[in-house]
């Protein structure tokens, strides 16, 4: 048995018999059409241009690249709370102690070596002590400033020449050391 519309069937329904659906012709049963108001086209910006935007425009998009990079790494950064767990923190950087620096004359054996230094100079000073088996250099001050020159006063019995120098508290004593044991030189730096 198939089922065939009755608007579809080749008999006519007949007028005396009662149907539930009223037969209409196709389509008629749409509601009237109504006219739509005229509106300007809606452009939708989406995330396609705003990325060709940022690549016409280079530098903003490194500079904005950068501070959001900063941005994550100051939020990353390190606590105060971090420490109490063992992570490493950077401790600030330790002031240099001031070495107090004294000024030291000393007499250099040669004296024609020491006109050739002026103050501001830089100076290694040896000390040269004479044995039987030969002699024996050692350094006793390291990259010391010349602050004076003074001029040579001629005696028959002094050799070499005067020179002052400014050196640690400690280089000081080691150089009045060396200069009664031994004879000293310099060499510039």
């Amino acid at each position: 048995m198939s089922f065939v519309p009755s608007s579809l069937s080749s008999s006519p329904p007949s007028p005396s018999s009662p149907s539930p659906v009223s037969p209409r012709p196709l389509g008629t049963d749409a509601p009237a059409t109504c006219e739509v108001p005229h509106f300007a086209p809606v452009r939708v910006r989406g995330g396609c241009c705003q990325l060709r935007r940022l690549l016409r425009h280079r530098r903003r998009a490194v500079a904005a690249g950068l501070a959001v990079t900063a941005a994550a790494l100051v939020a990353a950064g390190p606590r105060e709370s971090d420490r109490a767990r063992g992570h490493p923190v950077a401790e600030p950087v330790r002031q240099h102690r001031t070495v107090e620096r004294v000024s030291a004359p000393v007499r250099i054996a040669d004296g024609e070596t020491v006109r050739l230094l002026r103050p501001g100079d830089r100076v290694d000073v040896i000390a040269a002590e004479e044995t039987a088996t030969g002699g024996d250099a050692r350094v006793v001050a390291r990259g010391a400033r010349v602050t004076k020159v003074p001029e040579p006063v001629d005696f028959a019995g002094e050799s070499g020449a005067l020179v002052v120098l400014s050196v640690p508290r400690s280089t000081a004593a080691g150089l009045a050391g060396a200069s009664a044991t031994a004879r000293l030189a310099v060499t510039l730096c």
